[in-house]
C-alpha cells in the first residue's frame, strides 16, 4: 500500500459516498465499450477480467464476448463436461451471471448453478471441479467464478477455471482474450444467446448443491474433531462476501464454538470500514478494512475473515491482532509440516518470489525444498495437483494446502480453509498462530516487510516488465553485498515481470501493476525497520534510473 493513509481509513464511509447501485446496473446494460481504447478491451490478468461499468471496462458486451469465447475455446480443447458457475456479492456479479447463462445455454453448455440461488466462494468452485473430474479421463468439467475478489463495490470480475480447477494459464486466457476482443471489434456479431427466462429452465442449466459436498469433505483436510473437542472460541466475519452462507452449515455439522459476527449482505458494502486510501475494499489483510473484527479480538481465542470470493484470509489473534499475511503463512507452514505425518517426505513449500524470505529460512529448517514462482496462484496448480507442494502461499493472504493424506484439496486459494486451520492450530497446539510465529522469529530472525506503490506510466511499466538482469548493475544494497539480481524464477526460468535483488539479510522486488498506473515495491529486511527504509529508498532510485535511461512516454491510445 501507499505510505499515505487517508484520515477516513478504518471508519465507516459516509452514506452519501456509497455506491449508487441503480446507476451502476444501468451502466452495465447501457454502456458501449470502445475496443480501440485499451482500458475498455477484455484484459485477463492473473485472476480474470476486472473493471467497472462506470468506465466501460465491465459491461454486458464484455460478458457476452468473454462467455462466447469460453464456449469456443473449451470446445477446441475438448472440454465437454459440465461447467460449474458461481458468483460473489458484488453488484455486477448477478447481471453478469444472467448474461453468461444466456450464452452458455444457447451454446449447449451444461451449466451447474447454485441450487438455492446463493453465492459460491472461489475455492468451492475449484473443489467441485476437482471432485467431479476425479477418476475421469473424458467429459471433464471446468468452471467460471464471477467476482473481482476484494476490489471496490463498483467493480466486476469474470474468471475461468479449466479442468484442473485452478486459475487458467496464460495460453488459455490469451486465447479467450483474443477471441473476446474480436467479438467486441465485430460489434458482437456471432454471439449465440437466448433470453434468461428460457435459459434458466433449459435442460442445459442444472441446480447443484455446492455447499454440502464441500462442508462434508472438510475432515479430509482439517482436524475438525480436534477443533470441536477443544471448544476454542472462534469469531468469523465473511465481510458480506460469498462465504456468508457456508459458516452456519460448518458450525452446525461439526459443533464448533463459533460466532459469525455479521451476516449482512449489501452491494454498497456500507457496513465496511474504509481501507487505507479511504475507499471501500474487502481486503481481509488490511487492518483498516478489518477494523470491526480486530476490535473484537479479545472476545475470541481465534478470529478470521475472508474477502468477497473467500479465496483470501485474515487472521486475528489475541496475541497479535490482525496477523501480517507473511507471518501467518510462516506459522501455518511450521504447524502443517509437523502435523501432517502422512504427507510425502518430498513435498515442498511453494511461495511467490515477492513473499517473505522467512519462508525460505523456514523451509531450510524443516528440510523441505522451496519452490518459488512468479506472482499468480496459477503457478502452483501443477504442484498441488501432483501432491508435490504440501503448501502454496502468496503475500497477499492467499494459500492452499494438501489433504491430510497428501492429495489435492483445491487448486485455488482457500480462505475458509486457512481460517479454520488457525482454529486447528490453536486447538491442537494450545497456542494461537501469533504465538507460534513469535517462537519462529526467535530461531530464524525477525523480518520487517512492506509493500509500497509508486507512480509509473504505461511505458515505464512496460520497461520494467521487460527488463533483464543486465539493466540493474548493482553490487551493494543498503550496505550489503548483492548475491542475486533476478528477473526470472530461480532454476525454473519463468519470468517475474519485474526484478528482485537479494542480499544476505534483505531484498526488494519491483513489478508493474496490471490495473493501475503504479509499480509495486516489495521489500524486506532481517536487520530492522531502518534497514528496510534504506532498501526501499535505494530500490526506488534504481527503478527511477531504469525509467530515466528508457526515456520517452507512450503515444496516446
Amino acid at each position: 500500500m501507499s505510505s499515505d493513509v487517508d484520515p477516513r481509513a478504518g471508519k465507516l464511509v459516509e452514506p452519501a459516498s456509497l455506491l449508487d447501485v441503480g446507476r451502476l446496473l444501468r451502466a452495465y446494460h447501457e454502456g458501449r465499450p470502445d475496443p480501440t481504447v485499451a482500458t475498455q478491451r477484455v484484459t485477463f490478468g492473473t485472476s480474470g477480467h476486472r473493471g467497472s461499468a462506470f468506465n466501460n471496462a465491465f459491461n454486458e458486451a464484455h460478458i457476452l464476448a468473454i462467455t462466447q469465447a469460453i464456449c469456443i475455446d473449451r470446445k477446441a480443447r475438448g472440454v465437454d463436461g459440465p461447467l460449474f458457475m458461481g458468483i460473489d456479492t458484488h453488484a455486477l456479479s448477478q447481471p453478469a451471471f444472467v448474461t453468461a447463462l444466456e450464452v452458455f445455454a444457447a451454446n449447449g453448455v451444461t451449466t451447474m448453478i447454485d441450487a438455492a440461488g446463493g453465492y459460491t466462494p472461489t475455492p468451492v468452485i475449484s473443489h467441485a471441479i476437482l471432485s467431479y473430474n476425479r477418476d475421469r479421463s473424458q467429459g471433464l468439467a471446468d468452471g467460471v467464478v464471477i467476482t473481482p475478489s476484494h476490489n471496490p463495490p463498483a467493480d466486476g470480475g469474470f474468471k475461468y477455471n479449466p479442468p484442473h480447477g485452478g486459475p487458467a494459464d496464460a495460453v488459455t486466457t490469451g486465447a479467450i482474450e483474443r477471441l473476446a476482443n474480436d467479438f467486441l471489434a465485430a460489434g458482437l456479431v456471432g454471439i449465440r444467446r437466448i433470453p434468461f427466462a428460457r435459459a434458466r429452465v433449459s435442460a442445459e442449466v442444472r441446480r447443484f448443491d455446492f455447499t454440502s459436498p464441500y462442508v462434508a469433505d472438510l475432515p479430509s483436510v482439517l482436524d475438525m474433531a480436534a477443533i470441536a473437542a477443544s471448544g476454542v472460541s472462534i469469531g468469523i466475519d465473511p465481510l458480506g462476501g460469498a462465504a456468508v452462507g457456508y459458516w452456519a452449515p460448518i458450525i452446525d455439522r461439526y459443533g464448533l464454538n463459533a460466532t459469525v459476527v455479521s451476516e449482512v449482505v449489501d452491494p454498497t458494502f456500507g457496513f465496511m470500514t474504509a481501507d487505507w486510501d479511504g475507499q471501500i475494499r474487502m481486503d481481509c489483510s488490511s487492518p483498516y478494512a478489518m477494523a470491526r473484527l480486530v476490535g473484537l479480538k479479545s472476545q475470541f481465542e481465534i478470529a478470521f475473515g475472508n474477502d468477497t470470493d473467500a479465496d483470501r484470509h485474515g487472521i486475528v489473534t489475541p496475541s497479535q491482532g490482525l496477523m501480517n499475511p507473511n507471518h501467518y503463512l510462516s506459522a501455518a507452514i511450521s504447524y502443517l509440516f509437523g502435523a501432517r505425518t502422512a504427507w510425502p517426505g518430498a513435498c515442498a513449500v511453494g511461495k511467490t518470489m515477492v513473499t517473505s524470505a522467512m519462508l525460505d529460512r523456514l523451509a531450510s529448517q524443516l528440510g523441505r525444498q522451496l519452490i518459488e514462482t512468479p506472482v499468480g496462484f496459477r503457478w502452483f496448480v501443477d504442484g498441488l495437483t501432483r501432491g508435490a507442494l504440501g503448501f502454496a502461499g502468496e503475500e497477499s493472504a492467499g494459500a492452499a494446502f494438501l489433504r491430510r493424506d497428501g492429495t489435492v484439496w483445491t487448486t485455488e486459494k482457500d480462505g475458509l480453509l486457512l481460517g479454520l486451520l488457525a482454529a486447528e492450530i490453536t486447538a491442537s497446539s494450545g497456542r494461537d498462530p501469533g504465538v507460534l510465529y513469535g517462537g519462529l522469529t526467535q530461531a530464524l530472525g525477525t523480518p520487517f516487510y512492506e509493500r509500497l506503490d509508486a507512480p509509473a506510466s504505461r511505458r515505464q511499466k512496460a520497461v520494467l516488465a521487460k527488463a533483464g538482469p543486465e539493466h540493474f548493475q548493482i553490487a551493494q544494497l543498503a550496505g550489503e553485498s548483492v548475491i542475486a539480481v533476478e528477473t526470472t524464477t530461480p532454476g525454473g526460468g519463468a519470468g517475474l515481470g519485474g526484478v528482485r535483488v537479494r542480499t544476505r539479510n534483505g531484498w526488494f522486488a519491483a513489478r508493474p501493476s496490471g490495473t493501475e498506473d503504479v509499480y509495486k515495491i516489495y521489500a524486506e529486511s532481517f536487520l530492522g525497520p531502518d534497514h528496510l527504509r534504506d532498501i526501499q529508498r535505494e530500490a526506488q532510485a534504481l527503478i527511477g534510473e531504469l525509467f530515466e535511461r528508457a526515456g520517452g512516454e507512450p503515444a496516446p491510445d
